[in-house]
């Protein structure tokens, strides 16, 4: 049975750190590969933290070729012409870190660029929070349609016996508000954008659900009418020049997340985009493969890795695990 990365579906940290690197030229493969492999597990720290590693298409393909999933592929450019529109800005690979206070988590972050500096260059770096109960800064809940703990491993995982069990698809996007806009709508109007209530997160149904809502737009079903999860990790950020929203989402299948940006930027057969996209702009976009830490021990024995010292590893991650 393979093990997840514990930080995919651990609950109550409050600090986060998002960095997306790109290998150095002529890098050998296999010093990158330890280098790597030895991220594989949570760090010790006061407060406990949490490390999530997700591997671009073409590196994982390299290392792992026999545990890539048939539908891995890097992020490409979504829109219509003269429409909104996601770009893509794929990077080698990405490192989510978590805990429960943002200097704890700066610590470890600031350990790891060291750790793989001779293996690769960071690209891009983004430091993120929690706002107030669980909020997206317009001020509605975030993740409110999650799966439920105990379903979450099921929508986030890829299952048993196929290529890359026990790992995880990943969409990384960032999203940039403008507040300012968004807050001159009355609320009632705020709402229908969302397509659920502001203060409670109750979800709108039939009539009364705009076509071009948000969750009318990314809930996406199969042709029994069931709908396919994705499970959600996203967080807020920015300064007050600037701000928005960190998108993190899991999915055992790579194509849901194709199917939701298609319906989100009006590629869909319907030609409707989200309401959102109006208010919110993504200016970041890349897939990432998040390997089981069992494949990811048997990653660093294949390429000859040595063991953990640079980030002492713990078996137990930050805050509440939801499996």
């Amino acid at each position: 049975m393979t093990v997840p990365q514990f930080g995919i579906f651990a609950q109550g940290t409050i600090a986060h750190e998002f960095i997306e690197f790109d290998l150095r030229p002529d890098v050998d493969m296999a010093r990158a590969t330890t280098a790597l492999s030895q991220l594989r597990a949570p760090a010790v720290a006061a407060g406990g933290i949490n490390l999530v590693i997700g591997f671009g298409s073409e590196l994982w393909k390299t290392v792992a070729p026999d545990q890539a999933p048939a539908d891995l592929a890097n992020f490409a450019p979504i829109g219509r012409l003269g429409g909104h529109h996601a770009p893509a800005t794929q990077h080698d690979f990405w490192l989510w870190i978590s805990g429960s206070s943002q200097d704890v988590v700066f610590e470890h972050a600031r350990a790891a660029v060291k750790m793989l500096t001779d293996v690769a260059t960071v690209a891009s770096e983004r430091p993120c929070f929690v706002h107030r109960d669980s909020r997206d800064l317009t001020g509605f809940i975030d993740g409110s349609a999650n799966p439920m703990t105990h379903e979450a491993p099921a929508a986030a995982l890829i299952p048993d016996g196929q290529p890359g069990e026990g790992g995880a698809h990943v969409i990384v996007m960032r999203w940039v508000h403008d507040l300012d806009a968004f807050e001159q709508l009355p609320r009632q109007e705020q709402e229908r954008v969302f397509g659920r209530s502001k203060q409670a997160s109750i979800e709108m149904t039939g009539d009364a659900l705009p076509a071009d809502a948000h969750i009318a737009r990314v809930q996406i079903s199969d042709p029994a009418g069931e709908e396919l999860p994705i499970y959600r990790r996203s967080v807020p950020y920015g300064t007050v020049a600037e701000h928005g929203l960190y998108f993190v989402a899991f999915s055992a299948d790579r194509t849901r997340f194709d199917r939701m940006l298609a319906r989100m930027f009006g590629t869909d057969a319907d030609q409707i985009h989200d309401h959102l996209t109006d208010f919110s702009r993504p200016v970041t976009g890349s897939f990432y493969f998040a390997p089981s830490l069992t494949c990811l021990a048997e990653l660093g024995e294949r390429w000859g890795a040595a063991a953990v010292e640079a980030i002492p590893s713990s078996a137990e991650p930050a805050g509440n695990p939801s499996t």
